[in-house]
């Protein structure tokens, strides 16, 4: 995720950190050389017969702009809601950590769980993004859990159900009360809906037939463009179409990155911050010190 200090709006158009631009640099050069062509073949028109008008580019523009802003609000549809999973991640959290600590003397209960908490977070952040949870696990698990969680092929599954043992084992004993005990396990259930929602937007990515056709059409409309306007714009043709195609490819561009919100690109979530604010509020809740730092972006401006 890109996270810029607030800048003078005209200062901010030339950012180049965080924007789209370096990724598409390459083919705004190939739009720019065919620009460049139509220019010098310009006189060899007449002889060929060949008068493009702007007309049929209009009606195209339109319809591809409207589909094109369908497809980037679909996208941002994705993000938005996996950023409102992973904030009620946090909160679902906080609230499990408070009404153990607010029910069950022993300290231990308290920071066993979070230790569980804290292990289920970093362990759906490395599901989500395909990466090793190992490192992570046996770092944060408790002892009598590890081996258990660590022999089992789905990870983050098997530490809520150890979450849901450790609750069930302290109703059964008549440490919770049957109240408390509803109220914690709907938090956990809270905490599968959320595992499940993110599993959803993980492995139901866009119709690909969609972003190909709509693909195809943004690169011909481009290179095609500077014939249109050849004709009237003359040596202004390369740069009228060269920002024209700036703003398609950019957005199409934006919608293929973040349509995928748990990945490692600059415009996705920042899971490994959310993660590490998860495991500060948790040794906080349990009075543990030292705290590990919160996560900052870098040079760059991105945070992972």
């Amino acid at each position: 995720m890109i996270v810029r200090p607030n800048q003078h709006w005209f200062l901010s158009l030339f950012n180049w950190r965080g924007s789209v631009l370096p990724n598409i640099l390459s083919r705004l050069a190939l739009n720019l050389l065919v620009s460049v062509s139509a220019v010098i073949l310009l006189p060899y028109y007449d002889s060929l017969g060949l008068h493009l008008t702007t007309a049929p580019f209009s009606l195209v523009g339109i319809a591809i702009a409207i589909f094109l802003g369908f497809r980037t609000n679909t996208s941002y549809a994705r993000f938005n809601e996996a950023r409102c999973l992973w904030g009620s991640l946090i909160v679902t959290t906080r609230s499990i950590t408070r009404q153990i600590k607010s029910v069950l003397p022993d300290k231990n209960d308290a920071r066993l769980v979070s230790q569980l908490l804290t292990a289920f977070s970093w362990s759906l952040n490395h599901q989500l993004r395909g990466t090793n949870p190992r490192p992570d696990l046996e770092r944060l698990l408790p002892a009598p859990f590890l081996s258990e969680v660590l022999n089992s092929p789905l990870y983050t599954n098997r530490i809520l159900l150890v979450l849901g043992e450790w609750l069930g084992q302290k109703y059964r004993s008549g440490q919770i009360s049957d109240m408390i005990f509803v109220d914690i396990d709907k938090n956990l259930g809270e905490m599968a809906h959320i595992q499940g929602a993110c599993e959803r937007i993980l492995n139901t990515p866009i119709p690909y037939a969609y972003g190909l056709i709509l693909r195809r059409t943004v690169y011909f409309f481009c290179a095609i463009l500077p014939f249109a306007f050849v004709d009237d714009l003359r040596y202004l043709t390369p740069l009228i179409s060269v920002f024209i195609s700036y703003t398609f490819l950019s957005l199409e561009y934006v919608a293929e990155e973040i349509e995928e919100p748990f990945g490692t690109e600059p415009n996705d979530l920042a899971l490994n911050a959310m993660c590490t604010t998860i495991e500060i509020d948790q040794l906080e809740m349990n009075d543990i010190r030292p705290l590990p730092s919160s996560m900052q972006p870098d040079p760059n401006y991105r945070l992972s």
